[in-house]
């Protein structure tokens, strides 16, 4: 142990410093880091991360020696998952695991026990466990040992002072396995060492990628007249754990992949077995492997600033007067704040940079806000109408990035002629791209929609073989009634959302999102302007024209897309089905009297046996006979006339199939 610590010492004497000096923040949670400084014959440099940055560390750390030379010598802390070192061990003690449920694991193991009453017992144990007691099911830890006399006893470990394993080997594993336990949570830090083995200095450089907070953005725009004025500010966390003193910071707007590789912990494989290659089944291969156009704006070139160099000292109070003076500002209507933005803003592929030009020093554990951006920009003051359960349209202003740089996205407070007007949220945009943005509600505007009309339209009709298919379209009008009641001209923007298979019939959107469509309402002053909208959805309906009746048949017929020669065949088909009703209804009249004729005969038959066992009723008798024998002529001509219409149905639903099936227009 003696020796350990020596050499712990020994090589924290010689460690040199490699402090930090380039920082370049990304904004989905990663931070690029440089370090240099030089490396003397025989020393090494440390660089301490946290345990969980070791896995990016470990993906992207690269060395360069500026004299030209390559380093060998690189080493770090080995990491073990603390699942895999605990394994091994023949108990376990889990989250919230009890002490009975510790003691149960230890089956057969001999326990020496001391109660609160001075008892000494020990025992072999036999099981451990929680049970509810009493008439009040009080739950309770309980051991039951067996002792050296074979009796099984029950202890209350409630009751029980002290607990000592009689096993030196178990007891030393207990100790093992906190003292794993302890260091896993204690050792949060991890250790990377750079050796040099030179007999000369070296100067070396180190970067690396690690988790960090993206950065955020804030905006001020400032609106006045005519006049826009665009102020950026980044706002960014050291959680490090060290200071950052003078380094050259960078941010970076986009989002490249990232992800997490496991690399620190070590990795274990499933060795296979050693069979033979003909004892093995075949396996399977595993082989790796604005819908517009944004208007184009020239970039306006950015006032004369004064720039403020940020450095580690007094870069912390500059920022804190010119909030002061900011508002002060405000306060005498100047629209911009003193502290001009240091950052040069470059394309980086897809992604965009703001490079600070001054150092930049934040303390560890602290947050730092600095401007990057100070410009003219186009924008112009609208409305905008987007909710419709909002009888108010919406304060806003469109906004043209003609800066030169990607605006990353963020809040934004808008003061309109000196005065506060409320706040935004605008996505990242490239330059000479646009956006609209909402900060308030504008009471001196009024909006009520309305659905005028809606109609159903059938446009075109084919059919094949027997179907028809027809195309329709449902036309709606939606109206929208503006009250300014203000006494000055506005402009204002209606979204409407786009809908599938819905088409405009009268209107054309000055602008299109993927959602919506956008069009432009000039009111006057004190006037009230109605803006109708209207749009149709089109859609197609197939169906059978043998199971359409004669009249909806018809009502196909008389559409006026449909063609002479297809009004002919339709027609010919309804006169079709109607002489099959035709005949179905004079069949379904013949099949009542049959039904009819049924029932009576059987009424005269009953009456019939009723009289032949009544003596002096041979005239009725006679009479019902004669009746029957009438209606047997009548039945027999009425079947006579079922068949008949039967065959004539059939005919005519063939000849009506075989018509329908040559339809074709």
């Amino acid at each position: 142990m003696r020796l350990v610590c020596l050499f712990a010492l020994a090589s924290l004497s010689f460690a040199a410093e490699l402090p930090v000096k380039t920082v370049i923040l990304y904004k989905h949670g990663v931070g690029f880091f440089e370090r240099s400084g030089e490396l003397r014959s025989g020393e090494s440099a440390r660089l301490d991360f946290k345990a969980s940055d070791m896995n990016d560390v470990l993906k992207s750390l690269t060395l360069e020696d500026k004299s030209g030379a390559k380093i060998t010598g690189l080493r770090y802390d080995a990491s073990e998952p603390i699942d895999k070192r605990l394994a091994d061990y023949p108990f376990q003690i889990g989250q919230g695991k009890s002490l009975p449920d510790f003691l149960d694991q230890l089956k057969g193991a001999r326990l020496s026990i001391r109660t609160v009453a001075g008892e000494n017992a020990s025992g072999i144990i036999f099981g451990s466990r929680r049970v509810a007691w009493g008439e009040k099911s009080v739950e309770k830890e309980l051991v039951v040992l067996v002792v050296d006399s074979g009796e099984m006893r029950t202890y209350d470990l409630s009751a029980v002072t002290s607990l000592k394993l009689a096993d030196a080997e178990l007891e030393r594993q207990m100790k093992d396995y906190l003292a794993t336990l302890a260091v896993a949570r204690s050792r949060d830090k991890r250790s990377v060492y750079i050796d040099s083995t030179d007999a000369r200095a070296r100067q070396v450089t180190a970067s690396y990628m690690t988790p960090m907070p993206a950065w955020k953005s804030s905006y001020r725009l400032i609106l006045k007249d005519a006049a826009a004025t665009l102020e950026g500010w980044a706002i960014v966390d050291n959680t490090t754990g060290e200071d950052w003193t003078n380094v050259r910071l960078a941010l970076v707007s986009g989002r490249p992949i990232s992800f997490i590789s496991k690399l620190y912990e070590p990795r274990y494989r499933t060795r296979p077995e050693g069979d033979l290659a003909e004892d093995k089944a075949l396996g399977p291969t595993v082989y790796s492997g604005n819908v517009e156009a944004a208007s184009m704006a020239k970039p306006v070139a950015p006032p004369p600033q004064q720039k403020l160099a940020l450095g580690y000292g007094p870069a912390r109070q500059a920022m804190e007067l010119a909030i002061s003076d900011q508002t002060a500002a405000f306060r005498r209507n100047e629209m911009a704040s003193s502290v001009a933005a240091t950052a040069a803003g470059r394309e980086l592929g897809d992604l965009f940079e703001y490079s600070f030009s001054s150092p930049v020093t934040v303390k560890k554990n602290e947050s730092a806000m600095l401007p990057f951006l100070q410009q003219k920009i186009g924008a112009r003051k609208l409305l905008i109408y987007s909710d419709r359960s909002m009888q108010n349209p919406m304060n806003a202003a469109e906004i043209t990035n003609n800066t030169g740089k990607t605006l990353d996205g963020g809040p934004i407070t808008v003061y309109d002629s000196g005065a506060y007007a409320g706040e935004a949220l605008v996505e990242t945009f490239k330059a000479t791209d646009k956006r609209l943005i909402s900060y308030g509600v504008d009471l001196g505007t009024r909006i009520t929609t309305a659905i005028d009309s809606s109609r159903e339209l059938t446009r075109e009709l084919h059919a094949s073989r027997g179907v028809m298919t027809s195309k329709s379209a449902v036309q709606e009008t939606l109206t929208f009634t503006v009250r300014n009641i203000d006494a000055k001209d506005k402009t204002l923007i209606i979204e409407h959302p786009i809908r599938s298979q819905y088409k405009l019939l009268n209107q054309k959107p000055a602008e299109t999102t993927t959602t919506a469509y956008r069009f432009e309402v000039k009111l006057g002053a004190n006037k009230v302007e109605k803006f109708p909208l209207s749009e149709e959805y089109i859609f197609d309906q197939t169906i059978s024209i043998g199971s359409l009746t004669p009249d909806i048949i018809a009502t196909y017929a008389q559409n006026k897309n449909l063609s002479a020669d297809g009004r002919r065949q339709l027609e010919a088909v309804i006169a079709q089905k109607e002489r099959i009703a035709a005949t179905a209804a004079e069949l379904q009249d013949v099949e009542n009297q049959l039904k009819e004729l049924a029932q009576d005969q059987d009424r005269i038959r009953r009456n019939l046996e009723s009289l032949n066992r009544v003596t002096g009723q041979q005239a009725q008798v006679q009479k019902y006979a004669t009746d029957l024998a009438a209606q047997e002529s009548k039945l027999a001509q009425l079947r006579d006339r079922q068949s008949q219409l039967r065959k004539q149905r059939d005919s005519q639903q063939q000849a009506l199939n075989a018509m329908i099936e040559k339809v074709a227009f």
